[in-house]
C-alpha cells in the first residue's frame, strides 16, 4: 500500500464519528439526554430519572445480579443513598454513539465522586451501553442498558 493510500485510511478513520465527535441530531440529542440522567442521579430526582425509561425496558444494572425491567432501575441509586451516600460529580468520557433509524445506542464511562455520610469521597469508574428509542411522539426513552466495573486497566 502507498503513502497516499495509508494517509487517506488514517485520515478517514479519524474523520469519523466516533474519533471526531461528529455526532448526528439524534445523537446528540441522546448526549443530551444523558447528561440529564446524570443531574438527577446527582439530585437524586427519582421521579424524573424513572420518566427517562421505556416502560418495557430490559437492562442489567451493574448493582443487580440478574437482568431488570423498569421498576428496579433506581436499585442502584438505592444502594448508594441507604448508606446515606450522595453523588458529588461525574465526568462522561463519551465512548461511541450509534443511530439506527428511531434506535441511538451510547457508550462512555461515566467516572463518579460520591460523598459517604463522614464526608470521605468514593470515587468510582463504571462502564455503561444504553439504547435510546424515540417513540411515535417524538420523546427519547431507554428501552435497553448495561452497566459494567472497569477493566482490569481500570477504565
Amino acid at each position: 500500500m502507498n503513502r497516499f493510500a495509508c494517509l487517506a485510511m488514517v485520515t478517514a478513520l479519524f474523520a469519523s464519528p466516533l474519533f471526531a465527535g461528529q455526532w448526528s441530531a439524534d445523537e446528540r440529542t441522546v448526549w443530551s439526554l444523558e447528561d440529564t440522567y446524570w443531574r438527577y442521579v446527582r439530585s437524586n430526582d427519582l421521579e424524573h430519572y424513572r420518566a427517562l425509561w421505556h416502560s418495557d425496558f430490559l437492562g442489567w444494572p451493574l448493582t443487580n445480579p440478574e437482568p431488570v425491567q423498569k421498576e428496579h432501575i433506581t436499585d442502584w441509586i438505592a444502594v448508594h443513598t441507604n448508606v446515606g451516600e450522595t453523588l458529588q460529580s461525574y465526568d462522561l468520557e463519551r465512548l461511541a454513539a450509534q443511530a439506527t433509524g428511531n434506535y441511538v445506542t451510547v457508550a462512555y464511562r461515566a467516572r463518579m465522586t460520591w460523598v459517604a455520610k463522614d464526608g470521605s469521597n468514593k470515587p468510582s469508574t463504571i462502564r455503561v451501553i444504553h439504547t435510546w428509542l424515540r417513540d411515535a411522539g417524538g420523546s427519547w426513552k431507554i428501552i435497553s442498558g448495561m452497566a459494567a466495573s472497569p477493566n482490569a486497566q481500570g477504565h
